[in-house]
Order: structure tokens, then sequence, then C-alpha cells
């Protein structure tokens, strides 16, 4: 039987795809170590689709602790092999580089602002941007709020956040709700306070 809830395109019939975007897509975090991951899972996306990310989320899991900040910042060259020889993660040597390089730099601004989330949250004013898209193509790649956050991300050494990544991450960690108007978890997500 076909599932008629209304959602988004881009999910298609991928059941993964689906789940990740009714129980995970556009909900505000506020968990530094989830946020985290999804610093490293939009980095690892540049320049591959969303679903190949996706489908490499658990081995990503494994080989990065839970994501674990504290441990990710302290790898060293063993550990980056280990990483670039496994087939279940995306074996681009910048990336894995990025993905340590930011892990201390998380680390940084935690120790500054107390929380990652404190000093992340800033770039909307601490609440959800509810867009009001009508369409999957009116949503844009980037936005002034996500150029801001890549602009203070790179002055403080993080490695792959250009605009369009951090419009990922901004999504995905819910600052901004781009569901479009007609998806179901538009107006569910109406009800979340940040």
């Amino acid at each position: 039987m076909r599932d008629e809830i209304r959602r988004c395109g881009w999910p298609a019939e991928d059941a993964l795809m689906i789940a990740y975007h009714d129980e995970e897509w556009g909900v505000p975090l506020h968990d530094d170590r989830k946020l985290f991951e999804f610093m490293v899972l939009d980095a690892v996306q540049a320049g591959l689709s969303w679903r190949t990310v996706l489908y490499k989320r658990e081995n990503y899991r494994k080989a990065l602790h839970d994501f674990d900040p504290a441990r990710v910042a302290r790898f060293k060259d063993k550990d980056m092999a280990r990483l670039l020889s496994d087939a279940g993660l995306v074996r681009n040597r910048l990336k894995m580089a990025a993905i340590v390089e930011n892990a201390k730099r998380f680390l940084e601004v935690q120790k500054e602002f107390g929380e990652f989330d404190k000093f992340i949250w800033q770039f909307t004013g601490g609440k959800t941007i509810h867009n009001r898209h009508k369409t999957m193509k009116a949503i844009p790649a980037t936005t002034v709020e996500a150029e801001t956050m890549s602009k203070e991300l790179r002055e403080r050494g993080f490695k792959f956040v250009g605009p369009t990544i951090c419009y990922a991450f901004m999504q995905a960690a819910g600052m901004v709700n781009d569901h479009t108007m007609d998806c179901f978890r538009y107006k569910e997500l109406l009800k979340i306070k940040p």
C-alpha cells in the first residue's frame, strides 16, 4: 500500500531517506554531539548526494566513536590510515583530515562559549527560521546567514564549511525549516520551540 502522507519530494521512495526526512531533518538540535555529527556528515557530503552519506552514517558513527569530538581531535596518523582504508566511509584524504581538524576547532569553540550550541545558533538569532517555500526549486543553496556562518567558521580554522555546506548543516540542525509548505512536517516543526 502506498504511503499517502504529503512530504517534500527529495526522499522519493527510499525508506532511509523518508525516515531521516520525517524524524530528523529540520528538527532543532541543541546537543553538541549531534551538532558535531551533522557538521561531519555535511562536510563529507560535499560533491556527493545526501543519500550516499546517509547510507554511510552508521559506519561513520562506529569509526568516529559515536561522533565524539574529543576522541576524534586526538586522532593520529594510524587513525587516519584506518579511516582511509575503511570501505564503509568516503575515502577522501582532505575530508578525513577536515574531520579531525574540525573536531579540534569544535572543542575550542566549546571552551570559549561553554557549548558549541550557543555559538552556532547565534547565526539565526537563537531561533529557527521558518521559510515559506512552496516548491523544492524555491529552496536556496545558501543564504546570508549561511555565508556569515561560513566566514566565521573559516576564520576559526574549520574546513569544508563553505556557504552551501553551512546551509545544509542549518537545514539538518533545524536552524531553518525548509520543508515545503505542503509537507506534513512543515506545520509540525512550527510547533517546536528552538
